[in-house]
């Protein structure tokens, strides 16, 4: 049986992931003080705590509008979970 573990800390790829948003989007976000700041993990290193994460999504509001109709599309026009026949 093996057991999995909640990571504690993301690193930016993997916040950008996580998110849905561009790495230069939460780099953004962050100078406006819209997202959650980095915690030092070593000399080098920072990571986001994913409880904080969590807790901004949560944060995030209704949104009342859709998403752009080629959002979920892939090449040719064709729907990137659909395929065709």
């Amino acid at each position: 049986m093996s057991a999995s573990i909640k990571p504690l800390f993301l690193d930016l790829p993997a916040v950008s992931d996580f998110v849905a948003l561009s790495e230069s989007s939460i780099q953004k976000l962050i100078a406006k003080e819209g997202f959650p700041r980095p915690r030092q993990l070593s000399g080098r290193r920072v990571g986001w705590l994913v409880s904080e994460l969590e807790a901004w999504a949560d944060e995030r509001p209704i949104a009342d509008n859709l998403p752009p109709v080629n959002s979920a599309y892939g090449r040719a026009g064709n729907p990137a979970n659909v395929s065709s026949n």
